[in-house]
């Protein structure tokens, strides 16, 4: 297998990677749109109904869904409708990989970002088209497993890396979600300092806040040499402060409340994005945007698959993944336990993201457990209670930090 023919354009890249992002947001802070509007409007047309003494079966209702699950959101780095606008498509990667897990008790969240350059072994996987039939290999990149298998591909991929069942699955493009950036308004982003990306022409004159959108919201979830330690772990961290401040920019504006703009979205959403057969039924999408209405922000985690950069061979210049660190968190996920990050996770040092100063508490660790201790090692308590883990990087969607700058 040739692998020169994966190469695209960063453009491609970057898009792929924004409307993952964004889809990943709108799913937790008030998923999914289309089913959340005709929820209301059958809330609403239900609160004004008249009884006539009519006589006749009702139809069922449409419940919470049961249980925990497991959605796999993947950004892929072209779309045919694009044509060869930005650049030519020799295959297709999947450059954003976010594993989103619901609790049983439908009061927490947690989705975890897999770096692009993670290199896992991918299973033997049939190609798109039928026709072909690759082999497993040990330890490839994991944004190439969609070149060999699709949306199946990476989906067996990931549940073979994490042991977790993943029922539900979406592949997205990007016009629909950069359309949706708009008709928000843009979403607010801090920078502890100067950045000025020549690869992808992010610019930020000065250390503070940002209302981005558009391009300039392409530019900052891609950027790379920007920010952190210009590796991909980096760029997760800036990822994560993006996903936050939408998710902030969605709840606390009344955005899901504006039938309006609640359409605009989901139209944009839904013409721009592939939902495996399992989740494309009107009342399974329901069912989930019902179980995931009321779950508040500081109980979302965004948490960065563990891994480092610097390693040699099949890991040169990719990321090596921290078994350890990834079983603890596997493992608690898997026994549907409160994950709680400690109080390192925002990765102050160079390669991650910082708290931001003007908020208040906003050094406080991110938790699905509001009860839970503050810091400490893996919680070795009650099957039922907080894992606490240690050295692992991420954030909650209530916590507002800044991206930091690579001078």
């Amino acid at each position: 297998m040739n692998h020169g023919r994966l190469r695209r354009s960063r453009l491609g890249r970057s898009i792929a990677a924004f409307t993952a992002i964004s889809l990943a947001v709108v799913m937790v802070a008030g998923v999914s749109l289309a089913a959340i509007a005709f929820w209301r409007i059958q809330s609403n047309v239900t609160a004004n109904a008249v009884d006539i003494g009519e006589k006749g079966e009702k139809l069922p209702q449409i419940g919470d869904f049961k249980g925990g699950f497991n959605i796999m959101l993947v950004g892929v780095d072209n779309d045919p409708s694009q044509g060869n606008v930005y650049g030519k498509r020799d295959g297709t990667l999947n450059d954003v990989n976010i594993l989103l897990h619901v609790s049983a008790d439908h009061t927490s969240a947690t989705a975890v970002s897999l770096p692009r350059d993670l290199v896992v072994p991918i299973p033997s996987c049939t190609s798109e088209d039928g026709k072909s039939k690759s082999s497993a290999m040990s330890g490839r990149p994991l944004n190439e497993a969609y070149y060999y298998g699709g949306l199946k591909c990476v989906t067996d991929t990931v549940s073979d890396l994490t042991g977790l069942e993943i029922p539900f699955a979406a592949v997205i493009t990007f016009q629909g979600v950069i359309d949706m950036s708009n008709i928000v308004g843009g979403v607010e982003v801090c920078v502890d300092g100067p950045v000025h990306d020549k690869f992808t022409g992010l610019t930020f004159p000065a250390a503070g806040k940002y209302t981005i959108q558009g391009v300039q919201a392409q530019q900052f979830v891609r950027s790379r040499h920007g920010v952190g330690d210009g590796s991909d772990l980096g760029r997760i961290s800036s990822q994560q402060v993006f996903m936050s401040g939408l998710a902030r920019k969605l709840t606390s504006e009344g955005t899901l409340s504006d039938l309006g703009k609640l359409y605009q979205i989901a139209e944009g959403a839904s013409e721009h994005m592939k939902l495996s057969t399992s989740l494309a039924q009107l009342d399974t999408m329901v069912s989930i945007a019902k179980a995931m209405r009321n779950i508040p922000l500081d109980r979302i985690n965004f948490i960065q698959y563990p891994g480092d950069t610097g390693g040699d061979g099949i890991y040169k210049n990719k990321v090596r993944p921290n078994k350890y660190q990834a079983k603890l968190l596997f493992d608690a996920l898997k026994a549907d336990r409160p994950v709680q990050l400690d109080a390192d996770s925002l990765d102050t040092g160079f390669d991650g993201s910082v708290a931001d100063p003007d908020t208040p508490g906003a050094t406080t660790p991110p938790s699905t457990d509001p009860s839970a201790p503050a810091s400490g090692a893996p919680s070795d308590g009650a099957s039922d209670g907080p894992a606490i883990l240690t050295g692992i990087k991420g954030q909650s969607a209530a916590q507002q930090t800044c991206s930091h700058a690579n001078n």
